[in-house]
This record gives structure tokens, C-alpha cells and sequence, in this order.
């Protein structure tokens, strides 16, 4: 994929947009078949986009492309603790605000902040190198 043809934006949408398709396709199955209800829909948006939002920067960014150098299984690693940090995440809150009687868009946001920071989290966690700062002198 030419990087260039997009901006980081345009890239980050169509990415979200997608992974949006993919999370909706999965919801359907799963509340059809009455394995997840549908208050908890969220959770599985937020799992689908979270990768997106981490590594779009990852392949987008000219000075963080010594990552994709990795060995794949340490990639495939990283996602699935991205997968997880997010599903975990905001599961927890999700479940702890639900029945507060707060607005349901107020508790999406808070889950979805929730899962993306402990997946950002888990991920910067094994992977720090990607984000410190080269000083000179």
C-alpha cells in the first residue's frame, strides 16, 4: 500500500471504517446466537479499532519503521496483546459503570477510553523503544 496516496488521517479512517464493517459482522453473530447482549456490543468495536489506532502511527511514522524488522511471531504477539489489552479494558469498565444509570454514550466512552489505554498500554509495554525520544549530545 502506497502511503502517500492517503494522508495519516485518511488512512486512520479507512482503517476504522473497516475494522467498524468487521466489529458489526462479529456483534450480529454473537447476539444473534444470544452469546454476548447487546448492551456489550461496544466491547467488540473497541477491540476491532483498537489496532487500527495503534498501528497506523506504527506504519505510517518514517521513524518507526524498525518494528516491522521484528520477527513475525513477535508481531502477531503484539497484536494479540493489543487485542486483549483492549477486550479486557473495556470489559472492566464497561461492567463497573453499566448499571449506574448513566447515559449509554457516556459508558461507551468510558470503555472505549478504557480499552484503548490499557491496549496502547500493554503494547508500548513491549515495544518502548518505539517511542523514546533520540536526544543529541
Amino acid at each position: 500500500m502506497d502511503k502517500e496516496r492517503l494522508p495519516r488521517w485518511g488512512w486512520l479512517l479507512v482503517g476504522l471504517f473497516a475494522a467498524s464493517l468487521v466489529a458489526q459482522l462479529v456483534n450480529a453473530v454473537l447476539i444473534s446466537q444470544g452469546i454476548l447482549p447487546e448492551r456489550y456490543q461496544v466491547i467488540t468495536i473497541i477491540t476491532a479499532m483498537s489496532p487500527v489506532l495503534i498501528y497506523v502511527g506504527v506504519w505510517y511514522d518514517e521513524d518507526r519503521q524498525q518494528y516491522w524488522e521484528n520477527p513475525r511471531e513477535r508481531i502477531v504477539g503484539d497484536v494479540a496483546f493489543v487485542l486483549v489489552g483492549a477486550a479486557v479494558g473495556s470489559s472492566i469498565a464497561l461492567v463497573a459503570i453499566i448499571d449506574l444509570g448513566t447515559w449509554r454514550l457516556l459508558q461507551e466512552l468510558v470503555a472505549m477510553a478504557a480499552g484503548f489505554l490499557l491496549s496502547w498500554g500493554l503494547f508500548w509495554w513491549r515495544n518502548p523503544d518505539l517511542y523514546t525520544m533520540e536526544t543529541d549530545g
